[in-house]
Parts: structure tokens; sequence; C-alpha cells
């Protein structure tokens, strides 16, 4: 199976999901769990998880597939991968908690540690996002109409930076004075991968993440934005790496258009 097949599927698999969730946003009231490490569990998160597992092991039986809702599987295991599927089966689930359609279904294709396939699908939106950086294509797909996106270059000194709800901290402020001295900085703040999404198709500059996310956070979007090409890279300026330790938290890392703007200077100096 190619790259455009297994797309294809991905992004079938997306929306099937997407629906699934959407019947348990629009009831009256659902429950809400903690897991472990005390963040918020629905419903909606296991339906769209069991959807997608299942339909991905009929898609490509061979690809494995690392899930946030299936992430006891050790490293010991995982490490021997050459690509495997990477599932948020629902990314914001706090903004579906809060109701305010600001969540997404995210499937990405892993190979050799980097993200090469990428499928964001919003369900309230019914907004579909698909990368697929070999080829360079990155689209939207948006009431049946498919339509290619890019990246926008930085012009007339003014950027849109997107940033989390609920992230901020000193760093991004530190940063943000930073940027003020050398731009007109407008800010947007975003839930979920929408903030990749806003990138990739070239409404927004730069998304700085100084908080804690997991590699299902980010891989599909990740896809996208360099498909569209932008770049997802850590502090040091590299690009973000996947299943390459035991732990599966991403280091704080930027999300950016214009790889023109010397954006390491920007950093250095905040």
């Amino acid at each position: 199976m190619n790259n455009d097949e297994l797309l294809s599927g991905m992004a079938k698999i997306a929306i099937d999901a997407g629906a699934a969730i959407l019947e348990v946003y629009e009831r009256a009231d659902f429950d809400v769990q903690s897991k472990a490490d005390d963040s918020p569990l629905t419903a909606a998160d296991l339906a769209a998880h069991r959807i997608i597992v299942a339909a991905l092991a009929d898609l490509a039986p061979d690809i494995p597939v690392l899930s946030e809702e299936s992430d006891h599987i050790s490293f010991a295991e995982r490490s021997s991968w050459g690509r495997y599927f990477l599932v948020d089966p629902l990314d914001g689930t706090k903004e579906f908690i809060n109701r305010n359609g600001e969540f997404t279904v995210n499937i990405a294709l892993i190979e050799a540690h980097k993200p090469v396939l990428g499928a964001v699908y919003v369900p309230v939106q019914d907004k579909l996002y698909l990368g697929d950086v070999e080829a360079g294509e990155a689209r939207r797909i948006e009431g049946g109409e498919s339509e290619p996106i890019q990246v926008r270059p930085v012009t007339n000194k003014r950027i849109n930076v997107v940033a989390s709800r609920r992230h901020g901290g000193d760093a991004l402020q530190s940063l943000m004075t930073s940027l003020a001295a050398r731009f007109e900085v407008a800010t947007e703040s975003v839930g979920s991968s929408l903030k990749f999404c806003l990138i990739a198709e070239g409404k927004a500059d730069l998304y700085p993440r100084f908080a804690p996310t997991s590699e299902w956070d980010t891989g599909a979007a990740q896809a996208l934005v360099v498909a569209a090409g932008g770049q997802v890279v850590n502090l040091s300026f590299e690009p973000l790496d996947y299943n390459a330790k035991e732990n599966i938290l991403n280091p704080h890392f930027l999300v950016f258009a214009d790889s023109s703007v010397d954006w390491r200077s920007i950093i250095n100096e905040s």
C-alpha cells in the first residue's frame, strides 16, 4: 500500500472517529473520568480510540499502532518498530468538556522517528487537514472541496502568534517581549492541534510551546506543517523525534512558517 492509499484510509478513519465523538458531544451530559496523570477521559476518547485502532488494523495489519489510550506498550516492544501509526483519538479533551469545539482527531504515520503522513480532523467544523511530507503536499478538505494549503511568509513585520489557552508562563512572556521588539504581534489562543493547522494554512506564523506535551499530541500535526512548508523543532532547532526514548514526552518546541526569519536569535534573546 502506497502513501496515497494510506493517507486516504487515515482520512476516512479520522472522520468516522469524529462522528463517534460528536455523538457523545451532543448529549445533554456525559461522564468525565480522570486518568493516572489526572488528565480527563470521556466516553468520546474511548469510542474514537476503539474505532481508529480497529480500522487501522484492517487498513494496514502489518503496521502497529500507538494510541494515547493504549500507552501501556513498552519501549522494549515499540523500539523495534520501523514505522507505526501514532494516534490521539481526541486531542483537546478539556476543550471537548467545555464544549467550545476546539478539539481534533489526529492520526500520523511515523517512519524512522519522523512523521511522514498526518490526518487532522476537526469534527465540529467537519474540516479535514492532510499532510504528506515526502510529496510536499498539504491540503484542507471542507464542504466536499479539497484545497492545497501552505505556510505564509512574514511580511510587513507583522506576525500572528498562536498559543494554548491554558499554558503560558515566564518563558512565553519573555519570548513575547523579544518578538514585540521586532514585530507587530497579534496573538490568538486556540485549543488542541488547531494551532498547527492555522500555521499550515497560512493564518498564523509562530506557535511556541513551553509546557508538557506528548508525542501523540504533535505527530499528525507536525506532518501537516512540514508538508505545508513549515517546521516543528525543539529549542536547539532540531526536528522533533518520535519513539526514540522510553518516555513519550516532547521537549519544548516551536512551530513556525517562515524559515527565513531568524527565530533562533529571537529565542536566544528571550
